[in-house]
């Protein structure tokens, strides 16, 4: 029989064929296209051709090489950090709730820098100064007039390193908030420090509100700055970009604490690196409103702050950052933490600089809101938003945004949701699983940042558009702690090196990297953004003149140069 015998077809045969054809090209031409492409993502390190003995290869960002320079500030122009607020650029931006443009900014710098040298009797090059200031406008002038005097300031990433600082690195001066006043002073009373201190207080105070301690000289800040603006300014030696001017202390993994020297150069090249975090198609720009839960006395939250004075972005925090709280305040977490930010005369943030605890309950308030607003369109929703997101797909514009998520988003962020354009998270690990369901909640780049207090800028920082997911892998070293199986096997990667940091690892297993193993071994850091710690004083190892900086933390690196860390404490 011919084979016509047994092809016979009618005209429903027909447009059923038509129908199948259809569909078909229907879902290639709507099927989304990464957004970056596959090839990039599979190299994100590059690695040195050699290593040592029990060592790791270095590895540097893709986008810099090992060839590269290494980014020292954010243009030619910035050479120390005053030259980060950038004088000819006028317009005005809110920080926390001033509105100020940077004339104005660099004008009150140059005030308070002259009423210290007058009221206080600051000198310069010779004095140190400890901030003990919640994050605000006073902080910012603070620290720009006394950088510009060549005058280093101590910062505490913790009020319980007072007595300990105030101890071992007694300062010249303290710059204080108005409630913390009284309990400085018993503390100094305390102490017998008292010969060392002069105070500038933040806020109002009345003298009986505190208690007279001898030789201790209390001066109100508004009385400094406007005698300072009275006064006529001497033009200032300019500092070299290698001298320090802040000292960070911090808790240390083991609970002691230690401190890190951070010098002009560190902070513009913190600043350079801040600013990569974004991708070049969507840079940051005047139009832009950062909100960070990282304190300013940290090297990485100062850094986000002059990040956003350079670009002139209106620029807050959230409560949590407080050094000085009041008695009995409760502390903040969550959403309710990232709210308090409202409470400042900002525009809607554009960019969140927030912690993994920060970014989860976010999630899991949207998420949350759009499940009530229908089961059903969520389901549905959920799967396409999945769907795009193996794809390497992402956006806020989709026929599911308009009818599910949208809603949820401004029900908890309010105008945010239409105006948040990328999250950055850090602080703390952050799990892999924990991505996925942030990507769909909030539709928008998340972009996992690893940070060190010995860094004044991120050390790892995954690529903006690298939607990925992974299977766990349990740790194949039988060797392995605890705590690096549960890092190397749950925890989200933290993308490659930064731009201007070079990364290795020590006490790697010869024989199983040459087996094609992982490299897995202990973190060292070298770059202009790492600071000197203030222990490597007392050890003069090898490494340490080379520029190599111990973190404490272990890490394991991907075939595609994308590492997980281990931390040991809080990063």
């Amino acid at each position: 029989m011919a084979l016509s015998d047994y092809l016979v077809t009618d005209d429903l045969t027909i447009i059923l064929a038509l129908v199948a054809a259809g569909l078909f090209l229907l879902h290639n031409l709507y099927k989304p296209q990464a957004l970056v492409h596959p090839i990039l993502l599979g190299r994100q390190s590059d690695v040195a051709r050699v290593r040592n003995p029990s060592e790791s290869a270095v590895y540097r960002n893709y986008g810099t090489g090992m060839l590269g320079r290494f980014p020292l500030r954010p243009t030619k122009d910035q050479q120390v950090l005053l030259d980060l607020v950038k004088p000819d650029a006028d317009a005005p931006r809110t920080l926390w709730s001033t509105k100020i443009t940077n004339p104005q900014l660099r004008e009150r710098a140059a005030n308070f820098g002259a009423g210290l040298v007058r009221v206080a009797g600051l000198v310069p090059q010779e004095f140190n100064v400890l901030l003990l200031l919640n994050d605000g406008i006073e902080f910012i002038i603070s620290d720009l007039a006394l950088a510009s005097h060549s005058v280093p300031s101590f910062t505490l990433s913790s009020l319980s390193l007072l007595s300990s600082v105030l101890e071992s690195h007694p300062p010249s001066l303290i710059i204080t908030e108005a409630e913390f006043l009284p309990h400085l002073l018993e503390l100094i009373y305390d102490s017998n420090e008292s010969e060392h201190h002069s105070i500038v207080v933040v806020g109002d105070v009345s003298a009986s509100q505190y208690r007279q301690v001898q030789n201790v000289k209390i001066v109100h800040w508004d009385d400094i700055e406007r005698q300072g603006a009275s006064l006529d300014k001497p033009i200032l030696s300019t500092p070299e970009p290698s001298d320090v001017f802040t000292v960070a202390f911090y808790e240390t993994p083991s609970g002691g604490y230690d401190g890190v020297q951070l010098t002009h150069e560190n902070i513009t090249a913190g600043v350079a690196a801040t600013r990569a975090l974004v991708p070049p198609s969507s840079a940051l720009s005047p139009l832009d409103t950062i909100v960070s839960t990282h304190s300013l006395s940290t090297p990485y939250g100062r850094a986000i702050a002059y990040t956003a004075l350079f670009e002139g972005t209106g620029f807050a925090t959230v409560d949590s950052t407080k050094l000085i709280k009041p008695e009995g305040a409760a502390s903040l977490t969550g959403l309710k933490d990232l709210r308090t930010s409202g409470s400042y005369h900002i525009s809607s943030p554009t960019i969140l600089f927030v912690h993994p605890h920060h970014l989860s309950s976010l999630t899991d308030t949207v998420l949350e809101e759009a499940r009530k607003s229908s089961w059903l369109l969520y389901n549905f929703a959920w799967r396409h938003k999945l769907a795009g997101i193996l794809e390497g797909y992402i956006t806020k514009q989709s026929l599911w945004d308009r009818l599910v998520f949208d809603g949820a988003r401004v029900k908890v962020m309010g105008k945010g949701a239409g105006t948040v354009r990328a999250v950055m998270v850090s602080g703390a690990p952050l799990e892999a699983q924990a991505l996925t369901p942030s990507r769909i909640a909030l539709s928008v780049p998340v972009i996992n940042v690893h940070s060190h207090p010995l860094a004044a800028g991120p050390i790892f920082a995954s690529h903006a558009l690298d939607l990925q997911t992974f299977p766990p892998a349990a740790s194949s070293s039988p060797s392995a702690s605890a705590a690096d199986a549960y890092a190397f096997t749950y925890l989200a990667p933290v993308g490659p090196p930064s731009v201007n940091v070079e990364v290795k690892l020590t006490g790697v297993d010869d024989a199983a990297v040459e087996g094609g193993a992982d490299p897995v071994g202990a973190l060292h850091v070298r770059g202009p953004s790492v600071g000197r710690p203030l222990s490597a004083e007392e050890e003069a190892a090898e490494e340490d003149q080379r520029g190599w900086r111990i973190t404490g933390e272990r890490a394991k690196v991907a075939p595609n140069g994308t590492f997980k860390v281990s931390v040991a404490g809080k990063a």
